[in-house]
């Protein structure tokens, strides 16, 4: 009896260990009471919460998983470094579980449609779960041929790592707690609100096959991730924010980095797609 208790008790071991980390970050914020308080402080919170908000949104979302934009390759790298300093695991990870997503969003493939798992898998739930630990190499084959995409995928805490040592050598505890962990703690959250909340609450534009949702707060929140009916709708728009009044900081950047030369070949909806409101 013992025996066949065993592999199931060190699942769970192996789950409670991985989450350790998590719940460490947050209880790290508890700092904020036994350090100095600054405005400035809080500006550096903010300021590297929608920097690594972008870093996510345009790389990990509208450029790995979705190849709304094409780059360089020396900028590919940088973009896939400055979003892993969010600590959302490897970008190869990242994209993959998100193509899997769309392939089976809200079904019960969809690895956390809250409307079949709840609110708590589908916003954390799924990815402190062991299950899904592994890169889903099959769905991200086009990145994955890049070896230093995969030297960052497999060592994925070494840009988040990176950025709180440096931050604490610059300004200390206080830069520490408030620009690394506060910031992280928020980041993750207003990150995985798209997936517990996206396809809950908001306006239905476009019927799409899944629950997909519009939110104006949400985009605000995640500079343009909230127009997420829209994304269902046409995965493979560099720009969210179908209409002029559609709030998208993130397409905005990105225009501004097109400029510059940086990003090219921003992919937008056909008028076609813009035709097809329905609702």
């Amino acid at each position: 009896m013992a025996a066949r208790l065993l592999p199931a008790t060190t699942e769970q071991a192996k789950t409670v260990l991985k989450t350790l980390p998590f719940w460490a970050v947050h209880l790290a914020c508890l700092a904020v009471f036994w350090i100095e308080f600054r405005w400035s402080f809080v500006a550096l919170c903010l300021a590297l919460y929608f920097s690594r908000m972008f870093f996510v949104t345009a790389g990990y979302h509208r450029y790995f998983s979705h190849r709304a934009f094409k780059t360089s390759r020396a900028f590919q790298f940088l973009l896939a470094y400055a979003a892993m300093t969010s600590a959302q695991k490897g970008v190869l990870w990242w994209a993959a579980h998100h193509r899997h997503h769309h392939r089976y969003a809200d079904t019960d493939q969809d690895l956390h449609s809250p409307g079949l798992r709840g609110f708590w898998w589908s916003h954390v739930g799924w990815i402190l779960s062991n299950r899904y630990n592994r890169t889903e190499v099959e769905q991200i084959r086009d990145f994955y041929k890049f070896p230093e995409l995969r030297w960052l995928n497999r060592w994925f805490l070494v840009p988040p790592l990176t950025l709180a040592v440096a931050l604490f050598l610059a300004g200390g505890w206080g830069w520490l707690v408030w620009g690394f962990f506060v910031s992280t703690v928020l980041l993750w959250h207003g990150s995985f609100l798209v997936n517990s909340l996206a396809h809950v609450f908001g306006r239905r534009r476009y019927p799409t096959p899944d629950d997909s949702r519009n939110s104006f707060l949400m985009a605000l929140l995640t500079l343009g991730e909230g127009w997420h009916n829209n994304h269902h709708h046409y995965m493979a728009s560099a720009r969210q924010g179908f209409f002029w009044w559609e709030i998208d900081v993130t397409y905005y950047l990105l225009k501004l980095l097109a400029w510059c030369g940086l990003v090219w070949e921003l992919r937008e909806p056909p008028p076609h797609v813009l035709a097809e409101e329905t609702s």
